[in-house]
């Protein structure tokens, strides 16, 4: 019986690089006909969505023009990302493959994700990079537009999926942004920090993260973390 979970952010934590942005920007000229203010724009530890609604939103695009449109964007989306991944694949970052192995041999360990990524999205990158079998359900951007609201989503779908509701001091978030963060802060959960994307460890410790790690190359210490829960 699945006694602990944790929940994975995906860029930034397990992967790197890819074509997404690209293909984000080919989908929102092509749905809109504007990419905003894309290339100055913050899109770390956002939702798809919100990212989309922001860059719009600055665009002049109204809140009901966007929501008419974002099927579109999607569907677009998807369709250039996928095309994109083939030539250009997501790198797993130091330690996760190690990581991912360790924690899949524990007796009791589940293993989610939270993203902003909409599902669909999430589970191209994740194959592109083999990474996508050790996930057994997850909260995703194309659940809600806010971050926060996805370590609950993903939790409900771990009750269904285990059969057993998991309690919030048995589950951890890690990410790599202060969002990853405050998204697992907001349900009580644990949260392990890892300064391998835009973020140093100083600003993660900031942002109230119950461990900050440097990457995950020590699986030891990692997993020692990630199992610690908010004790």
């Amino acid at each position: 019986m699945v006694r602990r979970l944790v929940l994975f952010d995906i860029d930034g934590t397990l992967v790197e690089g890819g074509p997404a942005k690209e293909a984000f920007q080919v989908a929102l000229m092509e749905a809109f006909g504007t990419t905003g203010h894309i290339e100055m724009h913050d899109f770390a530890g956002k939702t798809d969505p919100q990212i989309a609604r922001e860059l719009l939103k600055g665009a002049g695009v109204d809140d009901a023009t966007i929501d008419e449109g974002l099927p579109s964007l999607w569907e677009r989306y998807l369709a250039e990302l996928e095309v994109r991944l083939l030539d250009t694949p997501m790198k797993r970052l130091p330690g996760v493959i190690d990581l991912l192995e360790c924690l899949q041999s524990l007796e009791g360990m589940g293993l989610g994700l939270v993203t902003g990524n909409i599902a669909e999205g999430a589970r191209l990158k994740l194959g592109s990079a083999d990474l996508q079998g050790p996930f057994a359900l997850g909260g995703y951007g194309s659940d809600s537009e806010e971050r926060d609201h996805l370590p609950g989503v993903a939790l409900d779908r771990a009750a269904l999926h285990f059969g057993v509701r998991i309690p919030p001091e048995a589950v951890t978030v890690i990410g790599d942004t202060p969002r990853d963060v405050a998204c697992g802060l907001a349900h009580g959960l644990g949260t392990v920090a890892v300064a391998t994307g835009h973020f140093g460890s100083e600003a993660l410790r900031a942002s109230g993260a119950h461990t900050v790690l440097d990457d995950l190359r020590d699986t030891d210490r990692v997993v020692e973390a990630l199992t610690r829960g908010i004790a």
